[in-house]
């Protein structure tokens, strides 16, 4: 450099806008397996549940559901509109879709990542915020997050929130889902999972190997874990209840149906 030369830093190179020359996002949208073979997650790299919602995810169990205030999603209709579709999960930066058993992937999966694939690069507002007037919610999950802090939660109740947070949660999201807790009452922890997790066949060994050892391990005071369930959920665990007794004649006392997925808790060692 020459003596008395000043140096200029170098141009940056210019990023990419988020929007074409079309005024359309060119975004790629991943697409991720679930334990349950029944759901599939979707990865946008966008923003999907809106800015201050206080809960953590948002859950649509039926058409109406997506109509009905406070939360309403033109994109969660349109999924539910296809056929074999039963619900819509948003967390913050993925979307969860879940099908009937008797659906195909095969027939519903293309139709499903167009639909969100066009929302996503349209820039369309994946979930609107209205004024609700009635004292029922349209969508599940819309409330306060129930891991978050309450001054009025006992030391134990803090301490199972904070694990459930900082060791259980992660791997609910990596699985498509999300957990809420319910209760601690009689030395049971009550918890109820979300997304591609709430109809899942494996969600009893999920509670019972994964998540019931590792509260058990670092809080004397927890006893058990129990599921909250609905009715749709009762139904699929009384169905692999029975999948479980027909394993067990085939292969033995000790057979064990499989339900490792990215970011299983079945391992999850305390």
């Amino acid at each position: 450099m020459a003596p008395g030369t000043v140096s200029r830093p170098k141009a940056r190179p210019t990023l990419p806008s988020p929007l074409a020359a079309s005024g359309r996002r060119s975004i790629f949208i991943q697409t991720e397996s679930t334990p349950n073979a029944d759901a599939l997650k979707f990865l946008p790299s966008y923003r999907v549940l809106p800015e201050g919602l206080s809960s953590p995810f948002l859950e649509y169990l039926s058409p109406r559901s997506t109509l009905a205030p406070p939360y309403p999603s033109p994109l969660a209709a349109r999924l539910m509109n296809v056929d074999g579709i039963t619900s819509v999960f948003y967390g913050a930066d993925f979307i969860t879709v879940t099908k009937a058993a008797e659906a195909n992937w095969a027939h519903v999966k293309p139709e499903v990542f167009s639909l969100i694939t066009e929302a996503v690069t349209s820039g369309e507002q994946i979930v609107s915020v209205v004024e609700n007037r009635s004292a029922e919610a349209g969508q599940e999950g819309g409330e306060q997050d129930t891991l978050g802090y309450d001054e009025s939660d006992s030391e134990v109740v803090g301490m199972i929130k904070e694990l459930l947070e900082t060791r259980i949660r992660p791997a609910i999201r990596e699985d498509g889902g999300d957990i809420e807790f319910r209760g601690f009452e009689n030395g049971q922890v009550l918890l109820k999972l979300r997304g591609a997790c709430r109809t899942c066949d494996s969600s009893t060994v999920t509670l019972k190997n994964g998540i019931e050892s590792m509260l058990m391990h670092y809080i004397e005071e927890v006893q058990g874990v129990e599921q909250v369930l609905d009715q749709e959920e009762e139904v699929a665990m009384k169905e692999f209840a029975r999948f479980e007794e027909k394993l067990k004649q085939q292969k033995g006392p000790d057979a064990v149906a499989s339900t490792e997925g990215k970011g299983s808790l079945d391992r999850a060692e305390a």
